[in-house]
């Protein structure tokens, strides 16, 4: 298990750094030259202040002497400063953080309930009830995010008026109102995975012989799916549920945009506007991080709800 253990977290740290230096290099890459934005734009700028500006900001550097010293003041905490706002990476992020983890946390509570829960009524209760369920995850699963985020606004924002379309509110109960258009709009997706996920890997642990040993034996229906179909089908539910909300961290761009939260994603998507390039890096990392810290999470803890994935990794 240790020797596991540390493998994961080998794995982890060459990914990030891999990641880190794949991040770097594209927004290094990226049209517009930071240089001019720091001077203050191409108004009366001359060629000395041009230079002077570079060498203040290491700028004049070879890529990877940039790099070196990005990553170097990463590991110490240090992300930059901002270009724009002309204050700590860290504490803008700090201060937006808590507003996109809220969203995540809620997208991740409506789809996990509302998609295990549909998923495994589609495949206990078969006919009209799983054609039902089927046919509207479909639907969910076709429709972008942005489309669904229009039509929760227009209809119970604007129409009945039901939940604000702008903000984060304040304190537990305003959070909830304010985050639940966004959050519902970015589990619809999700949803519908997490659904059709869930009915097929209980379909799967339905159709094997210990079941049919189980209701031989005469145990109540309702124990043999929750001890011995919806227990051995978790693995790819988890699975696949960690790989959704991973995903999340990452996709709140649009959402946040739309519904005008102060969180991540929309401070990604004004640094990319206005060449803020330290805050672009320091928020692609983080979304990374989240991404792969959350699938090494998934798959430390799938051997422990499947034994038989245990015993085939100690084989091995």
């Amino acid at each position: 298990m240790l020797s596991r253990l540390f493998r994961q977290l080998a794995g982890l740290v060459a990914t990030l750094f891999a990641a880190s230096f794949v991040i770097f290099a594209a927004v290094y890459a990226a049209p517009g030259d930071p240089a001019v934005f720091l001077a203050g734009g191409r108004d009366k700028l001359t060629p000395e202040k041009l230079a002077a500006v570079r060498e203040q900001y290491h700028l004049d550097e070879p890529l990877v002497v940039q790099y070196g010293r990005w990553l170097w003041d990463c590991l110490h905490g240090d992300l930059g400063r901002s270009f724009k706002y002309a204050d700590q990476v860290a504490d803008l992020i700090a201060s937006r953080l808590p507003t996109t983890l809220a969203l995540v946390g809620f997208a991740t509570l409506i789809f996990v309930v509302l998609g295990v829960g549909a998923g495994v009524l589609a495949a206990v209760r078969r006919g009209w009830v799983d054609q039902a369920v089927v046919g509207a995850t479909t639907l969910a699963a076709s429709v972008p995010s942005f489309v669904a985020a229009i039509g929760l606004v227009s209809l119970f924002g604007v129409r009945f008026g039901w939940f604000p379309v702008t903000g984060a509110g304040s304190g537990f109960g305003g959070t909830v109102h304010h985050l639940t258009l966004p959050a519902l709009s970015m589990a619809l997706g999700a949803l519908a995975i997490v659904s059709r996920v869930t009915r097929q890997s209980m379909l799967d642990a339905a159709a094997s012989d210990h079941v049919e040993a189980a209701r031989a034996s005469g145990i109540p229906e309702r124990d043999i799916v929750r001890r011995h179909i919806l227990r051995n089908a978790l693995g790819p539910i988890l699975t696949m549920c960690g790989l959704v909300t991973a995903g999340m961290l990452a996709g709140t761009v649009v959402i946040e945009t739309a519904f005008g939260l102060s969180g991540v994603g929309s401070l990604l998507v004004n640094a990319i506007n206005t060449h803020d390039f330290p805050v672009a890096q320091a928020v692609l990392l983080l979304m990374v991080t989240g991404y792969i810290v959350v699938t090494n999470l998934v798959d430390l803890v799938h051997p422990l709800l499947d034994p038989r994935v245990r015993a085939e990794r100690s084989a091995a």
